[in-house]
């Protein structure tokens, strides 16, 4: 077999209708368009959005708030409590590789919050992104320490 006796398989291609090519064709005078009338002209016909006039769907969603709306700003903290960092041996630097390792948290590179349920029994250091006012007080008066990550928003540095 050469290059050029190659053709596409049996009923793959299938011949153009043209439309408006007289009446032996099958297709002639109004080419299938019925008569008159917007869809008949051309450039005629709606766009799929529009509803008779009545106000699109599409223009109504954007007043729409609640459960359909997503803040596209926000910044999601993957929440930590107190009493998951009792299975750490004291005095080590808990950090977030060493949580997403420990199984507690997804990935290392999520943003973690530490929250203040449960209560700590011994010293840590603590590094996270960010800590609640109860958490950074029971860690503290645990005798250990906490360190926040600088962490950035959209290219911007927020602390």
């Amino acid at each position: 077999m050469e290059l050029h006796e190659l053709k596409p398989a049996e009923g793959a291609v299938k011949k153009r209708k043209r439309v408006g090519r007289g009446i032996a064709a099958g297709q002639g005078k109004t080419a299938g368009r019925g008569t008159k009338g917007q869809n008949a002209r051309s450039g005629g016909g709606v766009p799929p959005y529009f509803e008779g006039g009545q106000l699109p769907l599409v223009r109504k969603l954007p007043f729409v708030r609640g459960v359909g709306f997503r803040d596209p700003w926000r910044v999601k903290f993957t929440p930590v409590n107190l009493k998951r960092l009792n299975g750490f041996a004291p005095g080590t630097e808990v950090s977030p590789t060493m949580l997403y390792e420990a199984g507690i948290i997804g990935s290392e590179d999520e943003l973690v919050v530490i929250l203040g349920s449960g209560d700590l029994e011994h010293a840590l250091t603590v590094k996270a992104h960010r800590f609640s006012k109860s958490a950074r007080q029971m860690i503290e008066q645990a005798g250990g320490a906490v360190e926040e990550i600088p962490w950035e928003r959209g290219g911007y540095r927020t602390r």
